[in-house]
């Protein structure tokens, strides 16, 4: 089907996409991790759920369910801190200027990256006092600590992506603003 002359769209000129950095696609790989661990939960959620209705339990599917959703909130953490994705309230931010803005960014990233920083110390140290326990799952005797790591690696690579996240709203504050999210100012 052929268009008319008025229907007709004029050539716009053909923009390559800017090519991905290694820093960028390392951040695409636990973005992607994160969303693995997602389907992981869904599974096996829905999985229980379907055996539970053919009175099929699946051995230590709770105790399951429990760590896997321990190692989906950290790598969630991981996945929502470079992009700001998370849910937040910005009534001060929305209603200032640029440097406003850049300001309370570089401010609220920091004070995110330390309080972060000292909860993957104290999920390190829950690793390694689950491993030294011997804790193990009700059923099958499995020991937790390596879901406990997953989790904690989910939470250095939060770690990582935040101090990314500062140093380029500090050094390079124009590759933030494609990953910036509009906020309106009430009116």
């Amino acid at each position: 089907m052929a268009l008319t002359p008025s229907e007709a769209v004029p050539d716009a000129p053909a923009t390559a996409p800017a090519p991905r950095g290694r820093m960028d696609r390392f951040i695409d790989k636990i973005e992607f991790t994160a969303a693995i661990f997602i389907g992981i939960v869904a599974a096996d959620v829905f999985i229980t759920v379907l055996l539970r209705y053919f009175g099929i339990n699946i051995p230590d599917s709770y105790d399951f369910g429990q760590l896997l959703l321990g190692i989906l909130i950290f790598w969630g953490i991981a996945a929502t801190s470079y992009r700001g994705t998370h849910i937040t309230v910005d009534l001060v931010w929305a209603n200032v200027g640029p440097r406003g803005k850049r300001m309370i960014d570089i401010f609220a990233t920091l004070v995110l990256l330390f309080v972060v920083t000292v909860q993957t110390y104290a999920l390190f140290d829950k690793v390694v006092s689950t491993y030294q326990s011997n804790v193990q799952t009700f059923d099958l005797r499995l020991p937790t600590w390596p879901f406990f790591l997953v989790a904690w690696l989910g939470d250095v690579s939060a770690v990582l992506l935040i101090a990314i996240r500062t140093y380029r709203l500090i050094f390079h504050p124009e590759a933030m603003a494609e990953a910036a999210v509009e906020t309106k100012p009430i009116d």
